[in-house]
């Protein structure tokens, strides 16, 4: 028996491949498939099956992708009409080698959930793992919003069954494999397991530690971010994303290709660190740091105009990427060739943000009244507390609310540690924003500094 974990790191996504006497099922691929196709290879097994525990919305699906290269066969919850693809239903059972894989009906988090149970024939008939996508968490139950409130509490209620009566039935000692792990929007509170049991679940997690009335009217107060590229997600994962057929490449862009693009309205993401940017950066530029490419981007692009990426000096590019393609960018056109240096050294006009110390902050606090905005999400703004006098608005939500955030005032924007301080600078400056200030290090440095929180 083979068994693979495949991380993709950023939006926290686990995929997993499983075979036995040289056939193999993904469960749940991402779209940048070649490591599945390699690591068949490599342990001399053929992919004959994949399966999606239900239409994701966290990132683009690589179902299709990888059956085009494979040639294998589909497989999903029958409760949503996909384009591609077959149904399977409950009690269904596929064999590869000793291993046989039957489908269980988990819907709660989608209407479609399926969760998949993997029994080694060889060695017993008894559950040894199951496959349950967005159903159970190590430390977590998903989320079941996406139908709105009007049908939150019925979504609430049908995860809390299909984990009551149809995971936890299975055995303590079975192997729970989930979709995502910890920093998945897809949950709240997701411990950092690599893996868990039913067994320890049933122990630890403490969603599990509430009867069924109490779950769901907890589920009815809780308010998640829901990014707009979510939308997105489901429209191509229900009718399927556009084909790569290959492993894409970015392109290496002169200056004058960057400002013929700037000229017809292209997005220009630079990547670089807030200090960076802060200095000098292309104008119009989004600021979103590498790491949090997979996290920001899909709540500030669009799927529509061209995007450029600016670095430092192109390095390690693939991984970057990769981001942009498991959430569905192909409209990304390439990266400035010889990074951001080589737009300083041809001259080329630049744009900077104000950036300032936390010492700095507080000091010019005690001479003037500037409007502070603080872009953490509401967890750490209620539990961490916030910089006497700021207004808060969560960073992916400025543009619902831009309405508040006075344009002809000085505007000083924080964060955590500053990275989406950067970010929300250079939105704002995008839509004509012309003083704002970031601080670097944000609410960690203010409290290593001893400054003062309200609450």
């Amino acid at each position: 028996m083979l068994f693979e974990r495949i991380v993709s790191e950023g939006i926290a996504h686990n995929s997993y491949l499983i075979g036995s006497a040289g056939r193999a099922a993904v469960i749940d691929p991402r779209r940048d498939c070649d490591i599945y196709l390699e690591k068949a290879i490599q342990n001399e097994l053929v992919i004959t099956h994949i399966f999606e525990t239900h239409r994701n919305e966290d990132y683009t699906i690589g179902s299709l992708e990888l059956a085009d290269r494979c040639g294998a066969a589909i497989y999903h919850g029958e409760k949503m009409a996909f384009s591609y693809g077959k149904p399977v239903r409950e009690g269904e059972t596929f064999v590869l080698g000793s291993l046989e894989l039957s489908i269980l009906e988990t819907p709660g988090h989608t209407e479609e959930s399926i969760s998949i149970v993997v029994r080694d024939r060889e060695v017993s008939d008894q559950p040894y793992m199951v496959f349950c996508g967005d159903t159970l968490f190590a430390g977590d139950i998903a989320r079941t919003d996406f139908f709105g409130k009007s049908r939150n509490a019925e979504m609430a209620a049908k995860i809390y069954d299909s984990i009551a009566k149809k995971v936890l039935p299975l055995g303590d000692g079975v192997i729970v494999c989930p979709a995502h792990g910890a920093g998945s929007v897809c949950g709240g509170e997701i411990a950092d397991h690599p893996f868990t049991t039913i067994g320890y679940e049933k122990r630890t997690n403490p969603q599990l530690a509430n009867d069924k009335k109490t779950f769901v009217s907890r589920r009815l107060h809780e308010e998640p971010y829901v990014p707009p590229y979510f939308r997105q997600m489901e429209k191509y994962n229900k009718d399927g994303a556009p084909l790569l057929h290959r492993a894409p490449q970015l392109n290496l862009l002169t200056i004058n290709e960057v400002n013929n693009y700037r000229k017809h309205g292209c997005q220009i993401v630079d990547i670089r660190s807030p200090t960076s940017f802060g200095a000098g950066h292309i104008p119009g530029s989004i600021s979103i740091w590498r790491e949090g490419l997979p996290v920001f981007m899909g709540w500030f692009l669009d799927y529509q105009r061209p995007i450029i990426i600016v670095d430092d000096f192109n390095l390690d590019l693939d991984r970057v990427l990769c981001h942009f393609i498991r959430l569905g960018y192909d409209s990304i056109t390439g990266v400035l060739s010889g990074g951001f240096i080589t737009w300083i050294k041809a001259a080329q006009e630049i744009g900077t943000v104000p950036t300032c110390s936390v010492q700095q902050l507080k000091e010019r606090l005690e001479k003037e009244k500037p409007f502070i905005l603080d872009v953490r999400d509401i967890k750490n703004w209620r539990a961490v507390g916030h910089v006497p006098g700021a207004h808060h608005i969560y960073i992916g939500e400025l543009l619902q609310y831009l309405d508040k955030i006075p344009i002809n005032e000085p505007i000083v924007v924080y964060c955590d540690a500053g990275y989406k301080g950067s970010l929300a600078a250079s939105f704002l400056a995008i839509h004509q924003y012309h003083m704002v200030t970031n601080v670097l290090g944000g609410m960690a440095a203010w409290i290593k500094a001893g400054f003062p929180l309200e609450k």
